[in-house]
């Protein structure tokens, strides 16, 4: 027995609450993969702010109608998809993506898009390759102490320099 018009709607209406929070989109081939494999990449996403959601195209089509930033995805509905969408820490969900795929040797990426933008294989894996989100900020926090030492630093050499300047000129004058 097929879905209710009304049925379909409420799928539409969450698919669409889901775009609105996510920053990212990927498009999995998820053909082949059992419901433990699916189960075991919904639980990696899990941890780094992604969701995987298996709809049929054309509830994504609807859900993604007149969403400028989001039509970019009608260029991949085809076929058997899953959808990661993907929210906060990208790099890391798109690693847990690629290492699922790496393990299961299943599933494909089509494409994705982040920013309105579609992306290609290879941008989409220079992204998995960026620094997580935690490590980021504390290269920040790093580069921040740093920076604040040396200028307490050369703050501090300014009434020493002229201390020292001043006995140096006391000195040569008592010669």
């Amino acid at each position: 027995m097929g879905r209710t018009l009304e049925s379909k709607k409420q799928i539409v209406e969450t698919i669409e609450g889901l775009l609105d929070n996510s920053e990212m989109a990927l498009v999995l081939d998820y053909k082949g993969l059992s419901t433990k494999e699916m189960s075991d990449l919904r639980s990696r996403l899990q941890k780094s702010d992604g969701i995987c959601k298996v709809t049929k195209n054309t509830l994504m089509r609807q859900a993604i109608k007149g969403k400028e930033s989001w039509t970019g995805l009608e260029s991949l509905l085809t076929g058997t998809n899953a959808f990661v969408l993907i929210k906060g820490d990208v790099g890391s969900a798109v690693k847990a993506v690629q290492a699922f795929q790496k393990e299961t040797q299943k599933s494909e990426t089509k494409g994705g898009l982040f920013e309105g933008k579609l992306l290609s294989q290879d941008e989409i894996k220079a992204i998995a390759k960026l620094p997580s989100k935690e490590a980021l900020m504390a290269q920040i926090a790093g580069a921040m102490n740093s920076i604040t030492s040396k200028i307490a630093i050369g703050i501090n050499e300014v009434p020493s320099g002229l201390a020292r300047s001043l006995k140096q000129h006391s000195e040569s004058g008592e010669s």
